[in-house]
């Protein structure tokens, strides 16, 4: 005979196993999470994304619409941290956290969105009231990638290029970190 005790506890117990055997059962997600920290003189930029996986699938045209809002990752809005001001393709940025956002167009540049709005998730884009900085980036066609990354291919001194590449396009991005301490 189980004590009134014993009874909640192993009802706790069963609960606990029915509940977290769907979890079990679903396997590895889809896409990895991943981060990328660099330091540009004396700044520190990271970013932290969610890396969807082509799997063979047409992804600029296809997977992800010409003309509408794509967010560069899955799952979480890909988020951006300057510990200093920057200038982003020469456009000021203030420090802080955000998110980014594109634009992929067929033939013409792409638009990089940099939203205040940091922690939201992939989908609905915020809106244009959260924007912060909108400019255009010429894609680049580039060896192909299965996984989207995002890293540092070039630093030198108080200046970087961050590029986003999935399939065989890449946008390169220029930083400038002129924060210099007193």
């Amino acid at each position: 005979m189980l004590t009134k005790v014993a009874r909640a506890l192993l009802s706790s117990a069963t609960l606990g196993v029915l509940v977290a055997a769907p979890a079990r059962a679903q396997g590895y997600p889809f896409s990895q999470r991943g981060s990328v920290t660099q330091m540009v003189a004396f700044t520190e930029i990271s970013v932290t994304y969610g890396r969807p996986v082509a799997r063979g699938r047409a992804l600029f045209g296809a997977l992800v619409p010409w003309d509408s809002v794509w967010h560069p990752g899955a799952d979480s809005a890909t988020r951006i941290t300057f510990t200093h001001d920057v200038l982003l393709e020469g456009k000021p940025l203030r420090a802080g956290e955000y998110s980014l956002w594109l634009i992929p167009r067929a033939t013409k540049p792409w638009t990089l969105i940099v939203s205040r709005a940091a922690h939201v998730f992939h989908k609905p884009y915020p809106g244009e009231r959260f924007d912060v900085v909108r400019l255009d980036v010429t894609p680049e066609q580039v060896s192909p990638v299965e996984s989207l990354a995002i890293y540092f291919p070039e630093v030198l001194r108080d200046e970087a290029v961050m590029r986003l590449h999935w399939g065989t396009t890449a946008l390169a991005l220029h930083i400038k970190a002129p924060f210099k301490p007193t």
